[in-house]
């Protein structure tokens, strides 16, 4: 999605005087992003009767894949049917799915005021953010092209469909020797190539030679491809190494612009003591700092796969209900003292 930042401020809401009634441009929650984490939270809040509307983009992270993994009852389904699926299971409650792109996002009073890249501008009593994130690739040469079929990230995703193949593991940080001996779970046949990562020391030469990886020097700078499929990395010197995968680490970068313009900033994400990426901070029900804005998904769980991001669209949709029934409670008895006097 793209996003410009807008101006923002966060009143607490007033139990004295109710919000304007949902209706036409105007939603209790509006769900920007319609992956797995954002089409189940706006499942689940559809499904408790609240008006939800989603805007997304288009464009799921991971399309290039053949099929989401590890996700139990969906194992191998397309990216893009899954979620086709999913937009019509939230139709089926009432939700309203838009194609779209959120430009900005300002508090006005009581409500979010969001405007659409057409110009159209709804409100929304609260927010649900689930964009993502950016994977960021080394740069050699032919990685994006290949990404997601045979340039790969996670071997809990891809691993099982590159099994015995001819794995490489390109280093750009300290992680590489763990990623290196991790993927040798799945194929006897490891090389790291030490590229512009740091030289391993002792220690971690004696279990990579334990485990039967090849360690290659020089740095990548770039791919071979037979019948648009990766056949070898090439290094500097003009030699090149036969693979038919290539593991990479990107970098993880929260698409939080929306966010910021609201006043929430990204912070890094470390893992093993090094920086892998950005997140959006939030509490273990997706609960921002800013009043009435929830995130779920990669935008602020950078290594959530598909089930998880499900999960945390499920447990942020419960604390929104959760959080305007409250504000309505309140309100109803605000009203009820009110007629009793």
């Amino acid at each position: 999605m793209s996003y410009e930042n807008g101006h923002s401020s966060s009143p607490s809401p007033s139990p004295s005087s109710p919000l304007p009634s949902p209706g036409a441009g105007h939603y209790e929650v509006v769900v920007v992003g319609g992956g797995a984490a954002g089409l189940s939270g706006a499942l689940t809040l559809a499904r408790a009767r609240r008006s939800v509307l989603v805007v997304d983009s288009g464009h799921p992270r991971n399309a290039p894949a053949d099929g989401i993994h590890g996700y139990l009852g969906r194992e191998g389904t397309p990216p893009a049917a899954f979620l086709a699926r999913g937009r019509a299971e939230v139709a089926g409650y009432g939700g309203e799915v838009v194609d779209g792109t959120v430009v900005s996002a300002e508090r006005t009073g009581e409500v979010f005021r969001l405007v659409l890249g057409d110009g159209t501008a709804v409100l929304a009593d609260r927010l649900l953010v689930t964009t993502g994130l950016t994977d960021e690739l080394p740069g050699v040469p032919g990685l994006a092209e290949l990404w997601g079929r045979d340039v790969l990230h996670c071997p809990y995703c891809h691993g099982w469909e590159v099994r015995d193949r001819a794995v490489g593991v390109l280093a750009t940080g300290p992680l590489a020797v763990h990623q290196a001996l991790l993927w040798r779970q799945w194929s006897d046949d490891v090389a790291l190539f030490l590229h512009t990562g740091p030289e391993p020391g002792d220690e971690e030469y004696e279990r990579l030679a334990a485990r039967g990886i090849a360690v290659v020097d020089g740095e990548v700078t770039g791919l071979e491809t037979a019948d648009g499929r990766l056949s070898g990395v090439r290094l500097a010197g003009g030699r090149t190494v036969a693979r038919q995968a290539l593991v990479v680490a990107p970098r993880l970068t929260a698409r939080g612009g929306l966010l910021a313009g609201l006043g929430l900033e990204a912070v890094e994400q470390e893992a093993g003591g090094h920086g892998i990426g950005s997140r959006v901070p939030a509490d273990a029900t997706g609960a921002t700092s800013v009043p009435g804005v929830w995130v779920a998904g990669n935008v602020t769980a950078l290594t959530d796969q598909v089930v998880a991001a499900a999960a945390a669209g499920v447990r942020a949709a419960a604390a929104i209900n959760a959080d305007l029934l409250d504000e309505e409670t309140d309100r109803a008895v605000a009203a009820r003292v009110k007629e009793a006097v």
